[in-house]
């Protein structure tokens, strides 16, 4: 190894530590609400398949994330999270490494990392068990090795890009967007001869093995219901998001909403630099086919999260993070080449901590100004606030607590339905932990084993034999049948179901 490449790699390698390092403190300790919650309930139970079609299926991350769980260091829940956080620190440790090998210089290569790394939801989602830090991970490996082949011309470069976006495909269907960019990059070299079809054919073969794992569920699930279009819209949409990856309508209030999302992970002067990056991008660009690639990265990966309609709207603007974050790298480069001042790197530097700070005082800010950050404020121990504006999830126990707390005030052979916010905490606490084995959990996703079917024609039933307990009476979140038909009281932190004008323990 040359002394070039061996420094190269000693301050990967250090980039890497780094950004590990920051994870693992913010890391979150144990089991969590919500998707991240359901996330811990399928690796616990070895499912790559999940219950919201193949779309949300997520496989190899699945796979990855259940071979940690067999790693025998601490509890089940944190290795789980922990995934997260080793996949965030690869993807800042590959962050640096693009822009250093476009660029040449380190601090530009370190800014764009550190810009990555404090980023609200990116951090948020290094601290917590999710599938975004993986694909951020490979995407931005795609992007090496897409920068080196228009260097070097060396098509074994287009080989491994191949591979990458089939395992980044596997990861998450974010990956699709790439992968036409690519696909139309390689049909114009096609075009222009730069490659042969064999070229092709290889690179195509091993974008299916990378893919294997997802290319496994949809050939099974074409077996298993014979339905070849039903389990291909699966695959492009889930089961219940085709209106959404597909609408094309905007609100005032979401536009609103979006660029809030956007000024909360680059609260610093630093997100200006994003400018000059992309002046940079066409006038520094290693070629004019890697330039254009970028630029419509940039701009699908912001306007498929732009007028995305589902709640977690947020996430899904990672990928255009991810593209800012490199534009803020170039623009580093760009202006302190132009004015040379150490004073203005010095600065520069101490703008890309700034999202820390803000980090740290915004649900202060959000409470001041009453802003509403979440719908549910029915949760106990949720702290919506917290949660969801201080990425790092460091000693928070807020779903056991309340896991523990709702286990331990219901009656013997009590039945409780749980939301999807809730219900993988309670099942968790269940199955790992062993506590409360006579509660049967049920909710609109998954529910305990052997749970009985629960409805508007057995409720009754269901009633005169065991006790009930919701755990929101919030529309939506409690079923309609129960809030038309019968009373809730107040029961700890549950609410149990009792027959109209019958409020009693």
């Amino acid at each position: 190894m040359t002394s070039t490449k061996l420094k190269l790699t000693q301050r990967y390698i250090a980039i890497f530590c780094a950004a590990l390092a920051l994870y693992v403190i913010s890391c979150a300790p144990g089991t969590l609400w919500q998707d991240s919650g359901l996330i811990q309930y399928r690796i616990w139970h070895n499912d790559i398949e999940g219950f919201f079609g193949l779309a949300v299926s997520h496989p190899l991350f699945y796979l990855v994330a259940i071979a940690a769980k067999y790693v025998p260091l601490g509890a089940f829940a944190r290795r789980a999270n922990l995934v997260s956080s080793i996949a965030g620190a690869v993807a800042v440790a590959n962050m640096f490494l693009l822009v250093r090998l476009w660029l040449g210089r380190d601090f530009p290569a370190v800014i764009a990392a550190i810009t990555l790394a404090v980023s609200h939801t990116f951090w948020r989602h290094a601290s917590i068990i999710e599938t975004y830090t993986l694909w951020a991970a490979l995407f931005l490996a795609e992007l090496i090795v897409l920068l080196q082949y228009v260097r070097t011309n060396r098509v074994r470069y287009l080989y491994w890009l191949g591979l990458l976006n089939g395992l980044a495909i596997a990861v998450h269907m974010l990956a699709s967007i790439a992968f036409v960019c690519y696909a139309v990059f390689i049909v114009f070299l096609l075009a222009r001869k730069k490659i042969r079809a064999k070229d092709l054919a290889i690179i195509l073969l091993l974008w299916m093995v990378g893919a294997l794992p997802y290319e496994f569920l949809i050939i099974k699930s074409m077996i298993q219901t014979s339905d070849i279009a039903g389990t291909l819209a699966s695959a492009a949409f889930g089961t219940r998001w085709r209106g959404a990856v597909l609408n094309v309508s905007m609100s005032t209030a979401i536009v609103k909403e979006n660029l809030g999302y956007i000024l909360f992970n680059f609260p610093t002067p630093n997100f200006l630099l994003a400018l000059a990056g992309g002046f940079a991008l066409i006038k520094m660009s290693p070629s004019r086919s890697f330039r254009n690639v970028l630029l419509a990265l940039i701009a699908l990966f912001f306007i498929f999260a732009f007028r995305y309609p589902v709640p977690d709207r947020y996430a899904f603007f990672i990928p255009f993070y991810v593209t800012v974050s490199i534009l803020i790298g170039l623009g580093t480069h760009l202006v302190l080449d132009r004015t040379n001042y150490k004073a203005l790197a010095f600065l520069l530097l101490l703008f890309s901590l700034l999202p820390v700070a803000v980090c740290a005082a915004a649900p202060k800010i959000a409470k001041r100004m009453h802003l509403g950050i979440s719908s549910r404020n029915d949760v106990p121990h949720r702290e919506d606030d917290i949660y969801f504006l201080q990425p790092w999830k460091t000693g928070y126990r807020g779903a056991e607590r309340f896991a523990d707390e709702a286990l331990g005030s219901v009656a013997d052979n009590a039945l409780i339905y749980a939301d999807v916010t809730t219900v993988a905490p309670l099942l968790l606490a269940q199955q790992i932990e062993g506590k409360r084995p006579d509660v049967t959990i049920i909710s609109g996703t998954v529910n305990s084993e052997d749970a009985p079917p629960f409805n508007a024609e057995t409720i009754d039933r269901s009633l005169e034999t065991r006790p009930i307990y919701v755990v929101s009476r919030k529309p939506g979140y409690c079923p309609a049948f129960v809030l038309e038909n019968y009373d809730l009281v107040q029961s700890g932190i549950l609410w149990r179901v009792v027959g109209k004008n019958k409020q009693k323990l």
